[in-house]
């Protein structure tokens, strides 16, 4: 019998599909993206409206075939990616593909992956949304133009290898000014007076010096800006006597705040648990796509999570309000079930990212899921549940005391009624809470009564410049000011981070000097593109083009017409960027720049070639640089053996190898090195050669082959008649080309650069490479039958899938403990 065929993206959705749909049905993941624009070139035709050109991505040839043949066998196709634009693009891309082979094809979507929603969605099939399609093509074609086009200009005039992004710019540029903000900023004295009193009754309780007769002390409205002032206030206060000057006392009832949307997961996610944005929506991903819940077999956990709306759908409303009354009683259920308005210009195609089935708690699920996706599910069910669940009531009570012109105010907060606070337990800080608003319980008094002066204090303290953004704030401004997309907003910052523009710094993000020179120059010369509120324009016009009001043709076609200008006017007037960094030369007295090399910044003479002194540096609080003296080489007493000068410890700064080796102090003339190590007591020991490892027989000559290692770090097999025999081999490393039906092993090579890589030993039969280590798969998520160590200076090492569309990163030993 001839099957339908379902086609979505991930292998992982195969399984949890699979398991409710029964024989019917034949189920395929496209693994993401089946088709892209070319790598080699721009892609984009410019002659015909910037009409793009696409391939099929390297490496997904044999998941094309599949689909093919799938879709030839099948009697009807449905293409169920994600619902999103993306998953559009996909879908469609998918079409284009198999319609060879099949064209009774059908779009499906649908938010959560149940049996219920799946066959809902059979029923209801649709045809291609090619408004949808059209707004992710202008997008990419838009992302593609502005990185084809301004990188080469950075590359001459900044440095090679960088690029620019159309959205990561502009996000760039927040983190930059914001910085400048903190660099400009003049902290101001001011001091805090406090005071412990105690009335008849107790307990002592703390207030603050409020207001100096009717202005409100704070800094910028009235202050006490020095330790004179504050002393001679002290004073006048102990002098005199505190009476209750009022006693306001109210009930206050807090909301839960609605669930999650995608960028509200992320701010919260990363207060809460100290997630970055890609570990949030990498782990939210697999809760999305099933889990395996051992004799429940797999199971989709949550709704879809890339959504800006809170809407709710009715059935899942009515299962959370009997979940609350079961398990909490009628008081913590409203009467009316609370329905929550998503704000304005937000995309509403789907409802807030919330449990799937409300019944299944985190507890019930602990046991089979990692700590990361075990929080997060956590996080995402507490918020939906305390959605749905009544309010919290509070009794607050606000004390004034008066003495003489000062007032001073306390205030004390009890909890009358938990409310919804009770699905985090009483206890509980509310995740959304950034500051405590130094609240306390407070003893019954009455307006007049005398109270009793236990202590005051005055305490020094200084303005505070804005603080750097961390992930939950930035994502908060992106947001706020209409840059991008909450599904765009982790690839953002992981961006911002590979490029080596930003830097984590106490888990707040701080320009690079390289960063903030290219947001410079892109602010100089491109000013449209790097305006805030253009960006935010062109997200509407997106809008626009998928809501069908416009074309995507034409409004490439505007974006260009301002395009074209600027980049032919950069092209002429862009300088080189030199950064005086204000630190003379140690050697010539000349100043030296701050420069970019392939290993970093570091500070140049200015006066190049001629003088070649080079110096690592720092920024201090303010943004000056300071140079950094790198320690001193270990000069040994052991002679070099080609030129008789001393050979000194050093530490390589490129290649994968990182362990020190004996360099002749006579470099550059001298380029001699030595492999060493150190004996019992520390002392150097020359190690004329590598240790050889045997590694079979020369086919040349039949002598012993051994396994040696290269100046940069490479291993190789060679054969030990050299130089009378030259053969080599490059080292296996034992692990199968990934290719379908090559018969080649991945070995290791080094680059005319002297870059270490790897690629097939058939080369060049077969010209699969990767620039990472191969290691043992397969991958959990996509079953790629290899994995990569991948490094990083923000994250050492790590494991990862090499296709790029699938993403997936093996966790951290205790991640999310």
């Amino acid at each position: 019998m001839t099957k339908d065929l379902i086609i979505v993206e991930s292998p992982a959705k195969v399984k949890t599909i699979g398991k409710f749909l029964g024989k019917d049905y034949a189920v395929e993941a496209s693994v993401g993206h089946v088709r892209d624009l070319p790598k080699g070139d721009m892609g984009l035709d410019e002659e015909h409206g910037y009409a793009p050109r696409y391939e099929i991505i390297k490496g997904k040839e044999d998941i094309v075939g599949r689909l093919r043949k799938a879709a030839k066998a099948a009697n009807h196709v449905f293409l169920a990616p994600d619902p999103d634009r993306e998953g559009e693009a996909i879908g469609w891309h998918v079409a284009e593909l198999i319609k060879g082979q099949n064209k009774n094809v059908s779009r499906i979507q649908f938010n959560e992956i149940t049996a219920r929603a799946v066959k809902e969605a059979l029923e209801h099939p649709r045809p291609i949304n090619y408004d949808l399609v059209g707004a992710q093509q202008a997008r990419r074609v838009l992302d593609r133009l502005v990185g084809y086009k301004i990188s080469p200009i950075l590359w001459k005039h900044v440095k090679r290898g960088i690029s620019a992004g159309r959205v990561q710019s502009v996000a760039l540029r927040l983190i930059v000014d914001r910085e400048r903000e903190r660099r400009a900023f003049e902290p101001v004295e001011h001091w805090a007076l406090k005071v412990k009193l105690a009335g008849e009754n107790p307990p002592p309780f703390r207030a603050d010096l409020w207001k100096i007769g009717t202005k409100a002390v704070a800094p910028g409205m009235q202050d006490i800006g020095s330790k004179d002032a504050a002393d001679a206030l002290v004073q006048n206060v102990r002098a005199g006597q505190f009476t209750v000057d009022g006693v306001e006392e109210k009930e206050r009832s807090k909301s839960a705040p609605p669930p999650f949307t995608t960028s509200s997961l992320q701010q919260v996610a990363n207060r809460a648990l100290g997630y970055p944005a890609k570990k949030t929506m990498g782990a939210a991903q697999k809760l999305y796509e099933g889990v395996d819940l051992g004799e429940r077999g797999t199971v989709a956990l949550i709704t879809y999570m890339r959504t800006d709306s809170v809407r709710v759908a009715d059935e899942a409303k009515k299962a959370a309000q009997e979940f609350i009354l079961s398990a909490y009683g009628a008081d913590y259920a409203p009467a009316k079930v609370k329905v929550y308005k998503t704000k304005d210009g937000a995309q509403d195609a789907h409802e807030a990212c919330r449990p799937v089935d409300v019944a299944v708690t985190p507890e019930s699920v602990k046991q089979f899921l990692p700590a990361d996706q075990f929080k997060l599910y956590q996080l995402i069910w507490r918020r939906f549940v305390a959605s749905q669940m009544t309010p919290a009531r509070f009794h607050d009570t606000t004390v004034t005391a008066k003495n003489g012109k000062t007032l001073w105010r306390a205030k004390g907060e009890r909890l009358l009624f938990p409310g919804f606070l009770k699905v985090q337990g009483l206890e509980a800080p509310d995740p959304d809470a950034e500051k405590d608003d130094g609240s306390e319980q407070l003893p019954k008094l009455t307006v007049g009564e005398v109270l009793q002066l236990l202590d005051l204090t005055s305490e020094q303290k200084f303005t505070q410049p804005p603080p750097r953004y961390t992930e939950a704030t930035l994502v908060k401004a992106l947001e706020e000011e209409g840059i991008g997309r909450p599904s765009t907003y982790a690839a953002i910052i992981s961006t911002l981070q590979d490029r080596e523009y930003v830097a984590m710094e106490e888990k707040r993000f701080a320009p690079t000097e390289l960063g903030s020179t290219v947001s410079d120059k892109l602010v100089a010369h491109f000013a449209t593109l790097m305006d805030i509120g253009f960006t935010a324009g062109m997200e509407q016009k997106l809008d626009e083009i998928a809501a069908g009001g416009r074309a995507w043709e034409a409004v490439i076609e505007e974006f260009m017409a301002e395009f074209i200008p600027a980049l032919e006017k950069a092209g002429t007037e862009m300088s080189r960027a030199t950064i005086d960094s204000g630190v003379p030369c140690p050697d010539c007295g000349r100043p030296m720049h701050v420069k970019f090399g392939k290993n970093g910044e570091f500070l140049g003479c200015s006066g190049y070639p001629e003088c070649k002194a080079i110096r690592e540096f720092t920024r201090d609080e303010q943004g000056n640089i300071l140079p950094v003296d790198k320690p001193r080489d270990e000069i040994t007493d052991i002679p070099c053996p080609l030129c008789g000068k001393p050979f000194a410890v050093k530490t390589p700064r490129k290649g994968r190898s990182h362990e020190p080796f004996l360099g002749c102090t006579g470099y550059p003339k001298c380029k001699n090195i030595k492999n060493f190590k150190r004996d019992e007591f520390g002392k150097i020991v020359v190690l004329e050669a590598p240790e050889e490892i045997p590694a079979g027989t020369c086919p040349d000559c039949g002598k012993p082959m051994v396994i040696k290692t290269a100046r940069r770090g490479t291993k190789f097999i060679a054969c030990t008649g050299y130089p009378a025999c030259k053969h080599t081999e490059p080292l296996p490393t034992g692990i199968a080309c990934p290719q379908p039906g090559c018969t080649g092993e991945m070995v290791e090579k080094s680059s005319r650069r002297g870059k270490v890589f790897y690629s097939c030993s058939r080369y060049p039969d077969c010209t699969y490479s990767l620039w990472d280590r191969p290691v043992p798969g397969p991958c959990p998520q996509c079953d790629s039958p290899l994995l990569v160590e991948k490094f990083s200076k923000a994250k050492g090492a790590q494991i990862a899938c090499p296709n790029k569309e699938c993403g997936w990163v093996k966790p951290e030993e205790g991640a999310g403990e």
